[in-house]
């Protein structure tokens, strides 16, 4: 070889060292133009990086060397010599063991990968000697040999590991005794890893191949156990890798082993002589565990181990920095993913029982743990919970006024989950709780916490918070003078809370409240500055949302400037709150908002499209998909994208780095891009016409957010895509619909236009959805879609939304579906969490839905329907399902109309059992179905009156302070009573059952009976008012309230009038009766 061209090549090479970027770039563009484009250069890499004394030369010239190699298609290493490339592969192995650097065996390494993912992936193959010398190697008796060879092994699996399943018995038995090694931990761990590349080959067929692996999977643990006693926190990094990659594989390599990995993490992360890192690793390992293995985790019973191991880590401290992990906080997460995961039913009642113990504890630790695992555990068991609020509110009402601080914050914490999910239950307790706030932040220790979940509280307490504003706002607004930045960012979110729910109430505290707030959205600089900005401008949208757009008006203008002024800032949380803005500007000013559209989308668009972080890793060379072995290799050693302009040294993967770009690409610019897929459907909305501009190229953009690797985008994407349909469909004028399987009224052009542009782009998404939240979203927009836009949306496309929503009842849709759940121990008929159960209610919906647009045309088809839905019915189900099924059945009967007559008697039957269940939400829905049964049906079902009166006759006298739903109960019984009256009134005892029903008006809590009330009402006064006239008091009573306008929601138009023609008839017999009540 040609020693100056060895001796330039040396030296350009240390010149990319040169910390003179002038000097790095000069050699770098000569390196590229002079020598990397020759094959020669690849015998000269390998030359240099054996020969050079310097490391960091070598290792530098042994990554140059892979990369020359791999490069388009191993074009320079096919032009290189055969005498040269034998000579190389003859002595890379050799030289491999020599090296005293690992940095630069493992470049090395990997170009043995390199030169192996050419020669072994074709036939024959061009390297037949590499594979039997590493076996051989990694069984020498010298230990640099053995670390080599397995090194080498694990960089092959990582290149080229589809051409190794001839290979994999052998690998096997080696790997057995790798995982063991007596001297190495650096064997046992490379054993470990390689083991994860094989496993991503093994396929759910290979039967003897999960058997092998399976009986791996103890020795993998003890290696990691291992790394973790001898502190190796680079191989604890790679263990726990290795455990979470195997855990979202759909082949069952884990799942004989769920109970010892359960054991295992769970033990690490409860031992606090362990490294805090591994033990919040440790964390997120069980997590996954929980998430990917739910159905061995409720099969194997062993939700109690985990809560009752994870509480006493809760009761550790957190530090000072909230966006910082700890054993404790990733302890609570991991309990939200169980409680999520599982059926509540599994996670609760151990809960509880731990709630007590620690509650009674006199260590405030143990009484911070039980309220802030109540609260995380509230949002996967809020149904489960619901019934039992009573019982358990005493932990928050003690928990906020315990003596201790921690206490106190984390009962404002647990609070504050409870005001998200069980919203109704927090708000009747507001005579309690808001003094109870009151004191809390005006406490400088608690303050902060109290703020937040003072905000949670406010944003649900609707029209009782009339009775607190005055010093409400008296106290906030002296916080917001007065506290430091954290403390303003909090109460300022309070005060757009107040204003949320207080609404047109808020009036008489605007002006002083926006003076203090309008400096805010002007504020540049810190972090918390800037987070104050954000807030500030939420917080005056949602002021102009409640006091309207005459009143804001004179703040509209500047506002909106400031907001456009903050998206050009660099800071992705103004952006958000800028288009949040926009959102809620535009439903306040509606048409006089169209001015700002042509600043306002533009800035949505790119937002949406904008690129993420380190975009250009997230794609191969070849402009393809990216995958986790792409985007390593990119990261760690550059890819054929950057080949020409950026030489990494490192050949090694840096999992912080890759972690740390992971989790920037998945926070503030994902959120951000939802947001603005969000507002671009509000906008359209509330603007209406005048967007009509923009409609091609937004929707467009938004379909192509469809399959975003973030669920919160594609959900964004979704409504909004659904928002402009409805929104296009408004804008047509059209007819009203008629139900029936024949599309009677069509749409009009523009709007059949967008339905086929954009329905079948979402149908393509829903089938390859794999997020349960996702598919519930769309379940839920297409239902409310078909509502009001009739069987003409779904033209051609029923019996696609009817196999997606049948395949979520039977638990067969993509986002269903968990390698384990067809496991013997899973059980198939297990138990449902309640995310589950809440995707299932909105696939049943969709069936209500297409009742309601097909009329008596879809009974053929719930012929097929029925028996899915109706085994949600049965006793052993849970709450929430038993409900959801006898509330769907319902809302189907009332489309069906007299369609329903075939299916009377299976319906009666589920219907009957329901009426007698114990929950009240399924009396009440069964009492609703009841009651449309016998108003649709064709099938004379009055000798079964006497025998549904009997199960109706508890609703009517419901307990003092029941809960809502006894009483809703109530009202649909009355509403059932009402269908028999109007059905055929010969088959009641009217004397008896008059006054019952008489007795029940006003209703309060479903209005929706009323329609069907009045009807029985006025028509026993048409044929028998002797019966009411003992009632009459009553009744005129009644009638004032539903004709009061604070009540004008209450009923329809038409029931109505009939009141009021009923009123003037009456007027004529009880003229004074009727003056009494206003009438």
């Amino acid at each position: 070889m040609d020693a100056s061209y060895l001796q330039n090549l040396q030296q350009l090479l240390e010149a990319t060292m040169n910390p003179d970027t002038n000097v790095i770039k000069a050699a770098t563009a000569q390196l590229n133009t002079q020598y990397y484009k020759n094959s020669t250069c690849i015998p000269a890499l390998y030359e240099v990086s054996c020969t050079n004394t310097n490391q960091a030369v070598r290792q530098l010239a042994a990554v140059e060397l892979r990369k020359r190699i791999s490069v388009g298609d191993g074009k320079l290493w096919k032009k290189t010599p055969q005498h040269l490339r034998e000579q190389i592969k003859q002595s890379l192995l050799e030289r491999l063991t020599q090296e005293t650097s690992s940095l630069v065996r493992h470049a090395l390494a990997r170009a043995v990968s390199a030169i192996a993912d050419l020669e072994l992936t074709v036939q024959p193959v061009q390297w037949p000697t590499l594979m039997p010398g590493l076996y051989q190697a990694a069984q020498s008796p010298q230990v640099s040999h053995r670390e080599t060879a397995i090194y080498v092994l694990f960089s092959l699996l990582d290149t080229v590991a589809e051409s190794f399943e001839s290979h994999l018995q052998n690998l096997f038995a080696l790997f057995s005794k790798s995982l063991v090694d007596p001297e190495s931990a650096e064997v046992r761990m490379t054993t470990l890893r390689a083991l994860a590349k094989v496993a991503e080959y093994i396929s759910v067929e290979d039967k003897h191949d999960i058997k092998a692996f399976q009986e791996l999977i103890v020795p993998m643990l003890n290696v990691l156990q291992q790394a973790i006693k001898d502190g190796d926190d680079q191989g604890v990094k790679y263990g726990y890798d290795v455990f979470e990659t195997l855990l979202i594989l759909d082949t069952p390599l884990v799942s004989k082993h769920v109970t010892e990995l359960v054991q295992f993490f769970l033990g690490v992360a409860s031992d606090k002589e362990v490294e805090e890192e591994m033990r919040c690793g440790a964390l997120n390992v069980l997590a996954w565990i929980v998430r990917y293995k739910k159905s061995k985790v409720q099969a194997l019973g062993l939700a109690k181990h985990v809560i009752e191991g994870l509480l006493p880590i809760g009761c550790e401290d957190d530090p000072e920095d909230v966006d910082e992990d700890s054993p404790s906080r990733l302890a609570f997460r991991c309990l939200d993913a169980l409680s999520q995961a599982l059926p509540p039913q599994q996670v609760f009642p151990v809960l509880t029982a731990q709630l007590q113990v620690y509650m009674s504890s006199s260590d405030p630790r143990m009484r911070k743990s039980a309220l802030m695992a109540f609260g995380v555990s509230v949002e996967g068991c809020s149904e489960y919970i619901r019934p039992h609020v009573d019982q358990l509110w005493p932990v928050i009402e003690g928990g906020l006024q315990d003596p201790e601080v921690i206490v106190r914050k984390a009962a404002c914490i647990a609070l504050g989950c409870l005001c998200e999910w069980l919203s109704e239950e927090c708000a009747t307790r507001h005579s309690t709780i808001v003094p109870i706030l009151f004191n809390l932040i005006v406490d400088p220790s608690t303050q902060k916490n109290a703020c937040t979940c003072l905000d949670s509280y406010l944003e649900i307490l609707g029209d009782d918070i009339v009775n607190y504003l005055n010093l409400l706002m008296e106290r906030l607004l002296v916080l917001l003078e007065g506290g430091a930045i954290p403390v303003k960012i909090t109460v300022t979110g309070a005060i757009g809370s107040a204003a949320h729910a207080a609404k047109e109430k808020f009036a008489p505290y605007f002006d002083q409240t926006i003076r203090r707030l309008v400096p805010f959205v002007g504020l540049q600089g810190t972090d918390e500055q800037s987070d104050l900005r954000g807030v500030a401008t939420d917080t005056i949208g949602t002021l102009a949302d409640a006091v309207g757009a005459d009143v804001f008006r004179p703040y509209f203008h500047d506002m909106m400037k400031a907001a456009f002024e903050a998206l050009t800032m660099d800071n992705t949380r103004l952006r958000e709150s800028s288009f949040i803005f926009f959102g809620v500007m535009a439903q306040v000013f509606g048409a006089d908002f169209a001015p700002y559209l042509q600043q306002c989308v533009p800035a949505l668009v790119a937002s949406c499209q904008q690129n993420e972080s380190a975009d250009e890793l997230l794609e191969d060379g070849e402009g393809g998909s990216a995958t986790t072995a792409n985007l390593a290799e990119a990261f760690a050693a550059g890819s054929s994208k950057l080949d020409d302009d950026e030489e990494d040294i490192e050949d090694e993967t840096d999992l912080d780095a890759l972690e740390a770009m992971f989790s920037k690409v998945n926070s503030a610019v994902a959120i951000e891009k939802e947001v603005a897929a969000d507002t671009i459907g509000e906008l359209f909305a509330a603007t209406k016409a005048a967007f009509v501009p923009y409609i091609e190229e937004t929707v467009q953009v938004l379909i192509d957010l469809l399959d975003h690797y973030y669920e919160g985008i594609r959900k964004s994407a979704v409504g909004a895509l659904f928002s402009c349909i409805k929104t296009i469909y408004e804008l047509s004028n059209p007819q009203d619909w008629v139900p029936g399987g024949v599309v009677q009224v069509p749409f009009h052009a523009d709007v059949k236009k967008l339905v086929d542009h954009i329905l079948p782009r979402i149908f393509e998404a829903w089938a390859t959805e794999d997020d349960k939240s996702v598919v519930i979203l769309m379940c839920s927009e297409l239902a409310d879609s078909m509502s009001k836009m009739g069987p003409a949306l779904v033209e051609g496309h029923l019996d696609q939304v009817a196999t997606f929503a049948i395949e979520i009842l039977e638990k067969k849709s993509l986002c269903q579906q968990d390698p384990d759940g067809d496991d013997e121990a899973a059980g198939v008929d297990a138990d449902s969490s309640e995310y589950e159960s809440a995707l299932i209610s909105n696939a049943a919906d969709v069936f209500g839905a297409m009742a309601t647009v097909l009329g008596p045309d879809f009974a053929q088809a719930f012929g097929s329907v029925l028996p899915l839905i109706s085994k949600y019915s049965e006793p052993k189900r849970i709450q929430s399902e038993r409900s959801m099924a006898v509330g769907s059945l319902g809302e189907i009967i009332v489309g069906l109309k007299g369609g329903v007559t075939q299916f009377t008697q299976p319906l009666l039957q589920i219907i009957s059992r329901a009426l007698r269940d114990e929950e009240a939400d399924v009396r009440s829905n069964a009492a609703f179905a009841a009651g449309v049964l016998i108003e649709n049906t064709e099938t004379d079902l009055s000798p079964h009156f006497i025998e549904l009166l009997t199960a109706l006759q508890p609703f009517f006298t419901p307990p003092e302070h029941s809960a809502p739903a006894v009483y809703n109960a109530r009202d649909n019984a009355a509403g059932a009573l009402a269908r028999m009256i109007s059905k055929n009134p010969g088959a009641l005892p009217l004397d008896q059952v008059v006054p019952v029903l008489v007795n029940t008006l006003p209703l309060h809590f479903d209005t929706l009976e009323n329609r069907a009330v009045y009807a029985a009402i006025f028509a026993l006064f048409r044929t028998q008012p002797q019966l009411l006239m003992p009632h009459i008091d009553h009744l005129l009573q009644a009638f004032a309230y539903v004709l009061n306008p604070e009540h004008d929601e209450d009923t329809t138009e038409e029931t109505k009038a009939e009141m009021r023609a009923l009123v003037e008839h009456l007027k004529a017999q009880v003229p004074d009766k009727v003056a009494a009540v206003g009438l």
